[in-house]
């Protein structure tokens, strides 16, 4: 089953007129992370148990919505788990970027780009967007479409659903500020460990899609060097392979952030960059695709 939504998301994604019509899963997701957090995270509550609680909540509402989407039959249960993957969604996004400055229009680059990523987009030049998207491609490689099929093959619907809901709750209040330090620590913890796998799992179908020794170097050495302990890894493996290097300053709402440094060479990134990432992107998507297929078949025999 989950191999026949992962063929189904990489055929058709998720509709847009469907999107207009109910909208989309994850944001069904997020309105219930904001309503919790309006209504947990607040002074008379201790906020480190508070926001335990609110994730104790949602993944109980969201496991119960993924059971009783279960009893709906197999083709119900089908189009949930593809509507909770992102392998189409993730490339038409950074592809779009690309399309943009292969077709010399920057500031339609930086418009693009901002739809993927948290970083102030204004003021990055052609190889800063290239580098973004780069950065993005590969980190979202992970969080978008291996970490899904991993906790699906795990837990069926109910494993994809309920990572998809910590995945976006860490994006949304698993942050190291005043307000979501403490509130926010278990949805960041909970993101952390669902996470650990896939991550290095994904870094290593970066490593063997690229077929470079470089991408295995760097990714051995470089992945710790990262802010988070899961993203560095498909990060420095496609550093590796395109011989760039990711991290440095970048800017969130106007405040500075000094990333460390990952991989080696050039941070001059091109749209060749972008594009040869998007390949590297298409063919690790394909192998675990290609694996389930032979285990099926073997499985059938």
């Amino acid at each position: 089953m989950v191999f026949s939504a992962c063929l189904l998301e990489a055929a058709f994604g998720y509709p847009e007129w469907l999107y207009r019509v109910i909208k989309h899963p994850v944001v069904w997701m997020g309105t219930g992370i904001a309503f919790f957090e309006r209504y947990f995270n607040r002074p008379s509550f201790s906020r480190r148990p508070a926001g335990i609680c609110a994730m104790a909540l949602l993944l109980a509402l969201v496991t119960a919505a993924s059971l009783i989407l279960r009893h709906g039959g197999i083709l119900l249960e089908t189009f949930a788990m593809a509507a909770l993957m992102a392998q189409r969604s993730l490339y038409t996004h950074v592809h779009d970027v690309y399309d943009a400055l292969k077709q010399g229009d920057l500031e339609d680059g930086r418009r693009k780009l901002s739809r993927i990523v948290g970083r102030d987009t204004e003021a990055l030049d052609k190889a800063g967007v290239c580098r973004a998207a780069i950065e993005s491609l590969a980190e979202s490689f992970s969080d978008g479409v291996i970490a899904p099929l991993f906790w699906g093959l795990l837990l069926g619907l109910p494993g994809i659903a309920c990572y998809k809901a910590i995945n976006t709750a860490d994006s949304m209040i698993g942050h190291k500020n005043a307000r979501y330090r403490q509130f926010g620590w278990a949805a960041a913890r909970l993101d952390d460990a669902a996470n650990f796998i896939p991550a290095r799992l994904s870094g290593l179908l970066l490593v063997i899609a690229s077929r470079s020794p470089d991408a295995w170097r760097v990714m051995r050495r470089d992945a710790r060097n990262h802010a988070s302990p899961n993203a560095g890894w498909p990060e420095a493996a496609m550093a590796g392979a395109l011989r760039l290097q990711f991290g440095g300053t970048r800017y969130y709402e106007g405040v500075e952030i000094a990333a460390p440094l990952i991989g080696e060479g050039t941070g001059n990134a091109t749209p060749a960059h972008l594009q040869r990432a998007l390949r590297l992107y298409l063919i690790a998507c394909f192998m675990p695709l290609l694996a389930l297929a032979l285990l099926w078949t073997a499985a059938g025999q």
